[in-house]
């Protein structure tokens, strides 16, 4: 195990480093810049004075110039100056990172709750009523886009009946530390986790229900059922331990998948997280926010394939990485 998270480990570096040269290339081969898009509200700015600040920040080098500059600082955790914030691009995804690992965290908890449950149902009890309804339910979740549900739950829920939030991430008029905040965090995170999390689940009970129905014509569930172990029995310790091996090995996946997914309804909620940080440097051509917002997800996506695989070892004995 040791070994596969050191070897895995290392994989990164060159992963991340090929990254880091695709996503600085495609930036820089965008119109404009980031100075532009810090004076495009700003007509009486002179090219003058627009020079002078690429000048200064070396924006005006060649982009592998600039892409060896920037790749010196962030090894040492430098991700540079975010030019139209005016701080450094650390400081400004301090806050916005924990809101969306907050947001991602509680959404993933959440899709559980209400996927495990309605997939072990239809699995179990297939071509019921129930297994019908859920299965109307999933194809549902599958086709509805996220930002039309997430639209039409800020809309009913922040505007017509007024009982959470329409946007922000906790009230600024409250106290940090204070048990008002924690409150004002809570109703800032319901909308956005339910309108990830009721979409989301469409997947881990598809996987669920599929698995399930699989397991049960399996040979060993034959033999357990020949000898007369109660069919309590054999859906919890042989069909159920069995059909949750592929939700545990999707874990990491969809921790990943719920960090980028958070673009939409972080934009949707106006929630202060990376992924409406994300939209917003891209529009205002924040290069080095949006470069290091990238590295940030693909370092992600790469810990989270690690974690599931792990995670399947521990689970299923049969299995064992080296």
């Amino acid at each position: 195990m040791l070994t596969f998270m050191i070897r895995r480990s290392l994989m990164m570096i060159p992963q991340l480093l090929l990254l880091s040269i695709v996503i600085f290339v495609l930036a820089k081969a965008m119109p404009g810049d980031a100075v532009t898009g810090a004076f495009i509200g700003n007509p009486d700015a002179s090219p003058e004075e627009m020079e002078k600040i690429r000048d200064k920040f070396g924006l005006d080098e060649p982009w592998y110039v600039q892409y060896g500059l920037w790749i010196g600082k962030a090894v040492q955790g430098d991700f540079g100056m975010s030019y139209v914030h005016q701080q450094p691009v650390t400081s400004l995804l301090g806050s916005r990172i924990a809101n969306t690992v907050l947001l991602s965290f509680f959404t993933l908890v959440v899709t559980y709750l209400i996927a495990i449950p309605l997939g072990i149902i239809a699995g179990r009890w297939t071509d019921s009523w129930a297994d019908k309804l859920i299965v109307t339910y999933n194809y549902f979740a599958f086709a509805t886009p996220t930002f039309v549900f997430a639209l039409l739950m800020l809309f009913l829920f922040s505007f017509v009946l007024g009982w959470f939030p329409t946007g922000g991430s906790v009230d600024i008029r409250v106290e940090e530390g204070t048990w008002d905040y924690v409150v004002s965090k809570v109703q800032h995170l319901v909308l956005p986790v339910l309108s990830g999390a009721i979409l989301f689940t469409f997947g881990t009970i598809q996987y669920l229900r599929n698995d399930m129905i699989d397991t049960k014509l399996k040979d060993f569930v034959k033999l357990a059922r020949a000898k007369g172990v109660p069919e309590s029995k054999v859906y919890t310790r042989h069909i159920l331990r069995n059909s949750l091996l592929p939700i545990a090995a999707f874990l990491g996946y969809e921790i990943t998948g719920l960090i980028a997914g958070s673009v939409f309804i972080e934009s949707i909620f106006s929630y202060p997280g990376i992924g409406q940080l994300f939209i917003q440097s891209i529009s205002s051509r924040d290069f080095t926010v949006v470069t290091a917002l990238v590295m940030i997800s693909g370092a992600a996506a790469i810990v989270g394939t690690m974690l599931s695989d792990i995670i399947l070892s521990m689970v299923d004995p049969r299995i064992r990485i080296d």
